[in-house]
């Protein structure tokens, strides 16, 4: 793989994790303990409350193996093993690359 195809690529991972960064600490609101007193909210206005919270909450999980994984992937390239499937150790094409960045794995080994 040529220098300016993984340095488009650091590119990528790094808007990349700059987004999911924002992202995580705007949705903390929705993350937040639905309260509980009946007199104030409805049974089901906070049975609703409740779903739309874990589903921030799952949201949330997603985002950070998602974060996860692009921190993984800068340190590959910082340690020049990027490219490279974790299964065969061929090199993974550069357009499944440049779609998913975040890819350890080629088409061969990802079936």
């Amino acid at each position: 793989m040529i220098q300016q195809d993984i340095d488009k690529i650091k590119s990528i991972l790094l808007n990349m994790h700059d987004e999911l960064e924002s992202l995580n600490s705007t949705s903390q609101s929705s993350t937040a303990t639905v309260v509980l007193d009946q007199n104030s909210v409805g049974r089901l206005s906070r049975m609703d409350a409740l779903q739309g919270q874990q589903m921030a909450l799952e949201t949330q999980r997603r985002r950070k193996l998602q974060l996860t994984q692009v921190k993984a992937a800068l340190m590959r390239i910082e340690n020049n093993d990027y490219g490279y499937c974790a299964v065969c150790d061929e090199e993974i094409i550069i357009g499944r690359l440049l779609i998913n960045p975040i890819a350890t794995r080629c088409i061969n080994c990802s079936k």
